[in-house]
């Protein structure tokens, strides 16, 4: 096992959920606004968006590294009477297909630095023209707010970061309907509290 794969098979091995139960505020705004279908969340840890978007209706599929991550998300399932579809590994070895799906919900979907860009490629391919993707995660500025507070968490090299001119490289053909970077207040279970700056981006494949 890799130390990527380690440190959030240990986030996620506790009994607490380490970003809440509860949906991420932007997903939750934006995916009320459609109406449902196929959604793939990349790097969805415990499930507290894939298992909402299940209640709304979607047929969800998820990935993540995490077997801890996917344990946990499978209880919550359960809990909440839905079903998800839940792999464990790396996107290349997962068996997606090309235009697979109606929607991408990337939220706080920081893949390591030198891998991010082409992930994105990647997802791009599984989803169907005219598909949406919702986005949300930290921008470059975010620096600044996790060096004050440790606990809005986020990571702390700029590489993996993000920034407006990177979500428009990483997804050139998408028409924009809102692409910005933003101060919030974060407040998602034990490791996403206080003040934090992110990018968030909602586009329609072209």
């Amino acid at each position: 096992m890799n130390n990527w794969t380690k440190r959030w098979d240990n986030r996620y091995s506790t009994e607490e959920f380490a970003y809440g139960e509860e949906p991420n505020n932007y997903l939750k705004e934006q995916i009320e606004k459609l109406n449902p279908g196929t959604i793939l969340f990349p790097a969805e840890g415990e499930g507290r968006n894939a298992i909402f978007a299940a209640k709304l209706g979607w047929n969800v599929s998820a990935f993540d590294i995490s077997e801890e991550g996917r344990n946990k998300a499978l209880k919550l399932a359960e809990a909440n009477n839905v079903s998800i579809d839940y792999q464990v590994g790396e996107l290349e070895t997962l068996d997606f297909q090309e235009g697979q799906f109606e929607a991408l919900a990337l939220i706080y979907a920081h893949f390591p630095a030198e891998i991010k860009s082409e992930i994105h490629k990647q997802l791009n391919v599984l989803l169907k023209k005219d598909g949406i993707i919702i986005f949300e995660a930290f921008s470059k500025k975010h620096l600044e707010y996790v060096t004050k507070n440790e606990k809005v968490g986020g990571p702390k090299d700029i590489e993996s970061l993000f920034s407006i001119e990177e979500i428009k490289t990483d997804f050139p053909n998408y028409e924009i309907f809102e692409l910005e970077e933003k101060e919030i207040e974060l407040s998602e279970g034990l490791f996403h509290n206080g003040t934090g700056s992110v990018i968030r981006f909602v586009g329609r494949k072209q």
